[in-house]
């Protein structure tokens, strides 16, 4: 997608679903990878379901700071094209390419060694260790291919190139669930590997993507030598993709832990906490549907708004941000509405226990009241994302999480109501306040001083 500042303001909706389309495609083909991972690891049986959905948690914590990487580079390179400074965008391909294989290197030479000692911080049950070894140790070594895939991916979405990241997913898709049935189960001559098919299926699908991610840039003349920076140019651009990437590796963190900690209370609410604890995972999984066109448009406000500062457009940048909120909680309510008339028969799929099925209900009650608040909080911080602004989502994400939701969701779920109900009530409420603090960020705060580009096409010397 070529369009310039000028083409997108022309045409601002369409823009937008261009952007947006192909990425919800690419989350869609996401939860299938998951669906089917999970899928074949309950026809294994109950140990290894239990290792894929710990190793996929505990792989959060690897990937971190590629996500962060990751954001600076779609920072970074969006705003370098708006600019029109093409050269310098191609540097910074190069440079986030460099770092991404570096970072990965880095974190599966530190990790490997104390791969064990991580298991037992785990607190993994005896009769899944042999299988958490095993997966452990391959997704260690997945881990490098894992950060070029990542930050590969952000490389073309902040280029405004969203099909090659869905053309990329297909891959990783169709080569997982080939490896999960063949390897996984033994279907269509495939050795019959059982668990140990299932991890190499992930590190399969992974590389081949990462593969055609890397041959479509070198293609493109992304990644030629002509394109690497001299060391001294890569000294002056690191500083900001470090300013940008380590909030927002920070805030993946605190957000993720924040959840772990709303797990913990769940689970020690004085009655009825298992039913609550399995209520609150099925209802998750059903909310994660609605909350993938969530994360596309999330992704296109963050392409959106770098590339109008890069221009110089911050005026407009704001007005697209508006645009995309409106349009995504739009979309959204309407999906949650049609939802909403099934949900019984949905939800009970994957929750066919009466007393677990209206938990999850429920919690999706809440949840879903909760829509507008949480798409706000979702598109204005893509919206800060692209603009370099990570520092305020790490605040405001800090302190409504650990300020606001957990200990409210204790003291209503625990002290008040005594049941599950005061912790959903708790998320709605802390989602409200959440989304009040980031839109009055995003409408009155100055957030596009955090631009690498401070006026329209303005050139420097290190270009």
């Amino acid at each position: 997608m070529n369009m310039t500042t000028a083409d997108m303001t022309n045409s601002p909706y369409k823009t937008i679903w261009n952007l947006s389309w192909p990425q919800i495609l690419m989350m869609l083909f996401h939860l299938m990878i998951g669906l089917v991972d999970v899928w074949v690891a309950s026809k294994l049986g109950r140990e290894i379901q239990a290792s894929m959905g710990m190793i996929s948690q505990s792989l959060f914590f690897f990937l971190v700071i590629a996500m962060a990487t990751a954001n600076g580079s779609v920072a970074a390179i969006s705003q370098s094209i708006g600019a029109g400074m093409m050269l310098r965008a191609k540097r910074y391909v190069g440079l986030c390419f460099i770092i991404g294989a570096i970072l990965g290197l880095i974190i599966f030479t530190i990790g490997f060694p104390y791969r064990n000692g991580i298991l037992t911080i785990l607190q993994v049950p005896e009769e899944m260790r042999y299988v958490m070894e095993y997966f452990i140790e391959v997704f260690l070594y997945l881990v490098p291919i894992y950060y070029m895939l990542i930050i590969t991916n952000a490389v073309f979405r902040a280029q405004k190139k969203v099909m090659l990241p869905l053309y990329s997913m297909i891959i990783v898709t169709v080569t997982n669930t080939i490896g999960d049935l063949g390897l996984g189960m033994g279907m269509w001559g495939f050795p019959d590997l059982g668990y140990k098919g299932l991890a190499w299926a992930t590190f399969g699908s992974i590389t081949m993507g990462a593969i055609f991610n890397v041959i479509v840039l070198i293609k493109s003349g992304d990644l030629r030598r002509k394109c690497i920076a001299p060391l001294r140019w890569m000294k002056s651009a690191f500083p900001y993709l470090f300013k940008v990437a380590w909030p927002s590796g920070l805030m993946q963190l605190v957000w993720h832990s924040g959840y772990m900690v709303l797990y913990s209370i769940t689970a020690s609410l004085p009655e009825n906490n298992v039913i609550a604890l399995a209520g609150m995972t099925a209802g998750i999984r059903i909310e994660s549907i609605l909350f993938l066109p969530a994360f596309a448009f999330n992704m296109t406000a963050s392409i959106i708004i770098g590339h109008y500062l890069g221009d110089g457009k911050a005026d407009e940048a704001k007005k697209f941000g508006y645009r995309i909120l409106f349009l995504a909680i739009g979309f959204l309510s309407i999906t949650a509405l049609l939802l909403w008339q099934v949900i019984y028969p949905v939800t009970s799929i994957i929750a066919p226990e009466q007393v677990v099925l209206d938990e999850a209900v429920n919690y999706l009650y809440y949840n879903m009241l909760a829509i507008p608040f949480t798409l706000t909080s979702m598109i204005m911080a893509g919206a800060l994302n692209g603009a370099g602004a990570t520092l305020y989502n790490l605040f405001i994400f800090a302190i409504t999480v650990w300020g606001c939701r957990l200990p409210l969701a204790y003291f209503l779920g625990h002290e008040v109501l005594h049941s599950a109900t005061g912790i959903w009530m708790a998320m709605l409420i802390s989602q409200g306040v959440q989304a009040s603090i980031i839109f009055y960020t995003f409408s009155c705060r100055n957030w596009q001083k955090f631009s690498m580009i401070k006026k329209n096409n303005k050139r420097t010397s290190n270009e």
